[in-house]
């Protein structure tokens, strides 16, 4: 049946190659949908305390706690970074490959 096969006759198949253009534009997309998300909710929740006996309020300066948007585009962003190193390294690597015919 398929034994008088010959090499030639027979091409493997090879995978759909994905244009060189989709992985950095997603990539930066990806950084760039971070950046709006974390500067969209980058409202600041301060700690304070309060002592009744004193009549004053203490208020620690410069610490601040992210909200979870903010931390939700920072991941994001982070994940964008992370394919456009994956990908500069691949291109990088791809370079002393000489190409398959």
């Amino acid at each position: 049946m398929g034994e008088n096969d010959t090499p030639e006759e027979s091409t493997p198949d090879r995978p759909a190659k994905v244009p060189a253009a989709v992985v950095p534009l997603a990539g930066l997309a990806a950084v760039l949908v971070g950046l709006l998300v974390a500067w969209l909710n980058r409202d600041y929740v301060g700690w304070f305390a309060y002592a009744p006996l004193s009549n004053a309020t203490f208020s620690a300066n410069g610490a601040a706690f992210i909200t979870q948007g903010t931390q939700v585009g920072l991941a994001i962003v982070v994940l964008g970074l992370l394919v456009l190193a994956l990908w500069a390294g691949y291109r990088i690597g791809r370079r002393g490959v000489p190409p398959e015919r």
